[in-house]
C-alpha cells in the first residue's frame, strides 16, 4: 500500500513537472475553459431562465426551515421571559422577608414571635441565613437566565434578520427573471420582424418604377387632350384690314362718340338727299 502510494506521488510529480516544462498545462487548461464555453453558449437562453428560476425556488425550503426555527426560537425565548418574571417575583419577596429578619434582629430582642409561634434569637438567625443562602442561589440563577434570554433574543433577532434578507433577495430574483423573460421575448420579436425588412436597393427601385409610371401617365392624359383640339382651316375669304382709329377707338373707349359722328353725317346725307 505505502508502495502505491509512493509510486503515485512520484508519478504525479512527474507530470506535473512534464506539463509545466513543456507548456502543456496552459494548452489543456485553455482548451477544457474553451470547451466548457462552447458548452455553455450552445444552451438556450429560455432553458438558463428556467434553470434560474428553478435556482430562485429552490430557495423556499430553506426559507420556510428559517421560518420553523425562528418560530420555535422565538417560544422557548417567551418561555424564558415568564421564568424570569416568576424568579424574579419569588427572589423580590424572598429579599424583603430576609430584610425584615434583618430588621428583626437589630431590634436586640431575644425571643420573637412570628405566625403565632415563638423563636429564639439563634433560630432566627439560621433561618436568616437558610433565607439568605437560597436568595444568592435564586440570585446568580435570575441572573444565568437573563444572560441567556438576552443571548437567545440576540440571536432570534439576527435570524429574524436574515430570513428578511433571504426572502427580499428571493423577490428581487423572481423580479430579475420576469425582466429576463420579458426582455428574451422582445428580442425574439425583434429577430422574427428583422426577416421582413426590405432591401434598401428593392425599395429605392419600386419607388423609381412609381414615378415612371406617373409621369408616363401624365404624358399620355397631355396626349389625349391634345388631341381633342381640331387644327386651324383655310381661309376661303379675304378678311379686310380693321382701320386703326377703330381700334384707337375701342381701346380708349371711344366707339359711343365716334357712332354719334357717323350717325349725325348719314344724318345730313339723307337730308340733303330730301331736299333735292
Amino acid at each position: 500500500m505505502i508502495k502505491k502510494l509512493i509510486v503515485t506521488t512520484l508519478g504525479v510529480g512527474v507530470l506535473g513537472g512534464v506539463l509545466g516544462a513543456t507548456n502543456l498545462g496552459s494548452y489543456v487548461t485553455t482548451g477544457c475553459r474553451q470547451v466548457s464555453d462552447s458548452v455553455e453558449d450552445s444552451v438556450p437562453m429560455t432553458f438558463q431562465i428556467d434553470r434560474a428560476r428553478n435556482m430562485v425556488r429552490d430557495l423556499e425550503p430553506e426559507i420556510r426551515h428559517s421560518m420553523h426555527v425562528i418560530a420555535k426560537e422565538e417560544v422557548e425565548v417567551a418561555e424564558l421571559d415568564k421564568r424570569l418574571e416568576t424568579a424574579t417575583a419569588k427572589a423580590e419577596k424572598d429579599k424583603s422577608e430576609i430584610m425584615r429578619l434583618q430588621s428583626d434582629l437589630s431590634s436586640g430582642k431575644n425571643v420573637f414571635r412570628y405566625a403565632g409561634h415563638s423563636y429564639s434569637e439563634g433560630e432566627v438567625k439560621e433561618d436568616l441565613a437558610r433565607r439568605f443562602n437560597r436568595y444568592k442561589t435564586v440570585d446568580g440563577t435570575i441572573e444565568s437566565l437573563q444572560q441567556m434570554r438576552d443571548a437567545r433574543q440576540r440571536n432570534l433577532d439576527a435570524a429574524r434578520e436574515k430570513l428578511t434578507a433571504m426572502m427580499g433577495a428571493q423577490r428581487q430574483l423572481q423580479v430579475d427573471v420576469e425582466n429576463l423573460e420579458a426582455k428574451l421575448k422582445l428580442v425574439e420579436v425583434a429577430e422574427a420582424s428583422s426577416d421582413f425588412q426590405f432591401d434598401d436597393s428593392k425599395l429605392a427601385r419600386a419607388k423609381q418604377l412609381m414615378v415612371d409610371i406617373r409621369t408616363k401617365l401624365d404624358v399620355a392624359a397631355k396626349l389625349a387632350n391634345a388631341d381633342t383640339t381640331f387644327q386651324e382651316e383655310i381661309p376661303l375669304d379675304e378678311t379686310e384690314a380693321e382701320d386703326v382709329t377703330t381700334q384707337v377707338a375701342e381701346y380708349f373707349g371711344l366707339e359711343s362718340e365716334s357712332d354719334d359722328l357717323k350717325a349725325r353725317s348719314e344724318a345730313k346725307i339723307a337730308t340733303a338727299s330730301f331736299a333735292e
